[in-house]
């Protein structure tokens, strides 16, 4: 165990092992964004082991794909994986991406919204967002909404379990005091640091999911923590041959960095473990544990209050 072990602890309440409890995932069309590395990747990787009748990798180019399928392809020769060119900053590559799933399918059954950013430095999607609550919200927010109606058709069908995962983070908690400061979600936000602005759009994506839940309740909607995770993600932070690049390897040892086998574990139980016993709308840390998240992410007047607002935000721009 290591020493600052409890910084990240991993209560496995369910013992769940992919190769053992994901159930034959056949018939079924999955789709992850950000599958080409980390926890994406991990995610289709351990689903195309259990037969579904297609997946598809989203990300923002096909080099990343095809160099992801050199090894999922070796762990699962024979499955379907599809590469979704998607750039969640983006969101007419979105519009592209979902116009895609739709014209290619009659049903869509899991939908893991995984992809994100962090650290980034401050700035604008292309649309005008902050740019990570607009690729990690925004995006996510769009795509989902665009494949909803086939997801309900789906959901209307007999012996369908209909699913959708956003991948949130703990970090949810740094968010600014008021949870979502609507009034400046259009501009850099340079007043807050980096961390304030990951979390920010890390509390979205809870509440995004709480009222998915909601409004579709014929749909299992829930949001994941997955630990800290050894990913590239947090790499971005620091030049990782610099002092402070280091310290964070450092820092992430003696925490008790989940390896990406590990951390993509909440995931891939949130979207094939027994559906009666996932409650809808919930948040869940590692692995299978439900959790209140902080106070913000509980506010059912402020997922109604996002939800709205980024209604009206699509439907100005033409969504």
């Amino acid at each position: 165990m290591h020493p600052l072990g409890f910084l990240n602890p991993l209560d496995n309440v369910h013992s769940f092992d992919p190769d053992k409890h994901i159930p034959d995932l056949a018939g079924k069309v999955i789709v992850v964004t950000g599958g080409n590395s980390g926890c994406g990747k991990e995610t289709v990787l351990q689903v195309a082991k259990h037969h579904p009748q297609r997946i598809y990798l989203a990300a923002r180019s096909e080099a990343k794909y095809d160099d992801a399928m050199k090894d999922i392809s070796a762990a699962a020769p024979n499955a379907n994986v599809k590469f979704l060119q998607l750039d969640l900053s983006s969101l007419a590559s979105v519009k592209s991406a979902a116009d895609q799933i739709l014209s290619e399918n009659d049903r869509l059954d899991i939908l893991v919204n995984n992809a994100g950013i962090m650290a980034h430095p401050h700035g604008l999607t292309q649309d005008g967002y902050e740019i990570e609550f607009g690729t990690n919200h925004m995006g996510h927010a769009l795509l989902t909404r665009l494949v909803l109606p086939l997801m309900q058709a789906t959901a209307s069908k007999p012996g369908s379990d209909v699913r959708i995962i956003n991948v949130s983070s703990g970090a949810h908690q740094m968010a600014p005091g008021a949870g979502i400061v609507f009034a400046q979600l259009k501009t850099p936000m340079k007043s807050f640091v980096p961390a304030r602005l990951y979390g920010q759009s890390k509390l979205a994506n809870i509440l995004h999911a709480r009222e998915l839940a909601r409004r579709y309740p014929e749909i299992l909607s829930t949001s994941i923590h997955p630990g800290r995770v050894e990913t590239n993600l947090t790499n971005v932070m620091f030049d990782q041959n610099s002092f402070f690049g280091r310290f964070q390897k450092f820092f992430d040892y003696m925490a008790g960095a989940l390896p990406v086998q590990q951390g993509t574990l909440t995931q891939l139980w949130a979207a094939t473990w027994r559906r009666q016993e996932v409650k809808n709308g919930a948040y869940y840390v590692p692995v299978g544990k439900e959790s209140l998240g902080s106070k913000k992410s509980q506010d059912s007047g402020l997922a109604k209050k996002l939800w709205e607002w980024t209604e009206s935000e699509f439907a100005a721009k033409g969504y």
